[in-house]
């Protein structure tokens, strides 16, 4: 397959650029091309300036990020690599989400009913990998606001069949090295099957 996978955390060393790196590794051994959005270090600006949310809607209007509206169709399947901060995503990654993810290319609204086409049915693979300070339950409790984000909003532009897999590192405040390291065992593992 062709797996996109996009990264977000601004820290080089992190925990994050070890499940990254993980991903990454294990995709490619599995044998799948990947392509890798680094968002922190490709200095991806995350704000939607005026002009750009006015014309957002816009039918023919070139996409504001062409580039990364490539990656998008090029890709058959796609693994998102974040820390969960406060319940959600990363602002990064949500910026990435506002500004790429536009009607021309991801969905459909139908002007008299205002109806939702999905337009990424071509991705049939979903990957979440991320830490949560927080513990299991409590991330369950307040609704796990950005597993829902990715796997059911943006999942629903996709193949009306796509996998998902999702994988959190709870507790990450207070992890130790075997906990990660059993983490990064299993996301290698998924991936690889992946």
């Amino acid at each position: 397959m062709r797996v996109l996978v996009i990264y977000s955390h601004p820290v080089p060393e992190s925990f994050c650029a070890a499940l990254r790196d993980t991903v990454m590794a294990a995709l490619g051994e599995a044998g799948h091309e990947t392509r890798l959005l680094d968002l922190y270090d490709m200095g991806f600006d995350p704000v939607m300036g005026c002009d750009e949310r006015r014309t957002y809607n816009d039918d023919g209007n070139p996409h504001p990020l062409p580039d990364h509206a490539e990656h998008l169709k090029w890709a058959d399947a796609m693994v998102f690599v974040y820390p969960t901060w406060w319940y959600g995503l990363p602002a990064m990654l949500k910026g990435w989400l506002d500004r790429v993810w536009t009607p021309e290319i991801t969905f459909d609204i139908a002007r008299d009913t205002g109806r939702i086409s999905p337009k990424m049915t071509h991705i049939r693979k979903l990957g979440i990998v991320t830490t949560c300070g927080a513990p299991k339950w409590w991330s369950h409790m307040v609704g796990h606001p950005g597993r829902r984000t990715l796997s059911r909003g943006m999942r629903a532009l996709f193949h009306k069949r796509c996998k998902t897999v999702f994988m959190a590192h709870y507790l990450m405040d207070v992890s130790t090295p075997q906990s990660r390291a059993a983490f990064l065992a299993r996301v290698r593992d998924k991936m690889l099957a992946f």
